[in-house]
């Protein structure tokens, strides 16, 4: 069964996969950063994603206003393609429709059609095209939560 959780201590192999070049030191600190919920003084949090006991990757929640946030999954390469993504991205949006939120953003390059097929899955509609700050072409996808 899929389920959403914290990041703890009992992680940090998990942690160095996704961050091979931090210490151990670095990954604890890393973990008390994400227990503050916030980043740049705005909500986010940073989930394991987990298949009982397993991790399979993690979602980043982040707040762009009081009534709009994001989701970014991750899932580990050996893990893909197996609806982890889709059923983690529907219990985080669900979690934040719970804690106030009303609209989903995602912005997404225009080369990343797995993630395009993902977000059109959940609902998201193509509001429009853009060059973002690093100069990518991406789409911005929005959704009613």
């Amino acid at each position: 069964m899929i389920h959403l959780r914290n990041f703890n201590e009992g992680d940090i192999e998990v942690l160095k996969r996704m961050s091979p070049s931090k210490t151990e030191n670095e990954i604890l600190t890393m973990l008390k950063e994400w227990d503050s919920l916030e980043f740049n003084g705005k909500y986010s949090e940073k989930l394991a994603v987990c298949d009982e006991d397993t991790v399979v990757g993690c979602i980043f929640l982040y707040q762009h206003n009081d009534y709009i946030i994001s989701a970014g999954p991750e899932i580990f390469e050996e893990y893909r393609c197996k609806g982890y993504a889709y059923e983690a991205m529907k219990q985080a949006y669900d979690y934040a429709k719970k804690s106030g939120y009303k609209i989903a953003t995602a912005q997404i390059r225009k080369n990343n059609i797995a993630s395009i097929r993902l977000h059109e899955k959940l609902g998201f509609i193509l509001d429009c095209e853009m060059l973002n700050k690093r100069g990518s072409e991406v789409f911005i996808y929005i959704k009613l939560l």
